[in-house]
C-alpha cells in the first residue's frame, strides 16, 4: 500500500502524519531509537553498518508479522519496509515538527470557529453596543476647535512588525523586537540569550529553550528555529511570544 504512492514527497508526507499519531511517549522513543541509526550509519568506515544493511536488520524487528504466514509476509514485505526503514534515518529530522499545512488549517480552522462564535454574539451585543456608544457620546468632553484625532493603528503602543517577546525566567523578562524578512525564529533566542547572559542563572543558561506562539488563532505553538519571524507574525498578528525551557 504504502508504494502505490509514487513520490517520495508524498511518502515522507504519510510518514509525518503517522508519526504526529503517535502517543507522545512513543514518539519520544522512536526518535532517540532513529538518532542512534542515524549515527552508526554516519560511522560506516568503522562498523562496516551503511544505510541499506542497517534498514534491512531494523525492519523487521519494527514491522512484525503473526500468524501462520508471518514469515512469507515478512518475506513478501521485507523491500517495503526496508524502504521505510531507509526514509525515517536519512529525513528524521524533518519528521518531530507539525507540518506546515496542517499549522495553515488549524488557524484557519480557529479563524473559522471565532468568526462564527462573533456572528452568533452580534445581535445579543448589538443593542448593548448601541447604548453604550450613546452613553459615551454623552459623557466625552468636548474636544478644543482644531484638536486632531488620531486613527485606532496609530495610537498603538507596539509599531507594526514590532513583537514583544516574553521570558519569564529571565532576568530580563521582555523585549521589543523589529522583525524583518530575514529574522527566524533563532535569532530572537540568540538575542535574548546575548542580553540576558550575564544575569541570568547557571540552570537556565545550560536550559535549551524555544520560542512559542500562544493565543489569535492558534493555541500554543512551539516554532522551528529556522521559522521566518515575519512570516509567522503576520498569520498570526495578535499572538503572544513566549521563551521557555524546551521539554525533554
Amino acid at each position: 500500500m504504502f508504494l502505490e504512492i509514487s513520490k517520495i514527497k508524498l511518502q515522507l508526507q504519510a510518514l509525518h502524519l503517522l508519526i504526529m499519531l503517535l502517543p507522545e511517549a512513543n514518539r519520544d522513543t522512536a526518535k532517540a531509537f532513529l538518532q542512534f541509526l542515524k549515527k552508526v550509519v554516519a560511522n560506516e568506515g568503522k562498523n562496516k553498518m551503511n544505510l541499506w544493511n542497517v534498514s534491512m536488520i531494523v525492519a523487521p524487528n519494527l514491522f512484525i508479522y503473526k500468524g501462520k504466514r508471518a514469515n512469507q509476509q515478512e518475506m513478501q514485505a521485507a523491500a517495503t519496509t526496508a524502504h521505510i526503514v531507509r526514509l525515517l534515518i536519512r529525513y528524521q529530522d524533518i519528521l518531530w515538527t507539525v507540518p506546515s499545512f496542517l499549522i495553515s488549517q488549524v488557524r484557519k480552522m480557529n479563524e473559522a470557529a471565532m468568526n462564527n462564535s462573533k456572528r452568533q454574539l452580534m445581535f445579543d451585543k448589538g443593542v448593548r453596543k448601541l447604548l453604550r456608544r450613546k452613553t459615551m457620546e454623552r459623557d466625552r468632553p468636548e474636544r478644543p476647535e482644531g484638536a486632531v484625532t488620531f486613527p485606532p493603528y496609530l495610537q498603538s503602543d507596539i509599531p507594526e512588525g514590532v513583537i514583544r517577546v516574553y521570558a519569564p525566567l529571565h532576568s530580563k523578562v521582555s523585549m521589543a523586537i523589529q522583525l524583518n524578512s530575514q529574522t527566524k525564529a533563532k535569532d530572537i533566542l540568540a538575542r535574548f540569550h546575548c542580553e540576558n547572559s550575564r544575569g541570568s542563572s547557571q540552570n537556565m543558561r545550560g536550559q535549551i529553550q524555544s520560542l512559542h506562539e500562544i493565543g489569535g488563532n492558534i493555541g500554543q505553538h512551539c516554532l522551528d528555529p529556522d521559522a521566518y519571524m515575519l512570516d509567522v507574525y503576520h498569520a498570526n498578528p495578535q499572538a503572544e511570544w513566549v521563551i521557555k525551557p524546551k521539554a525533554t
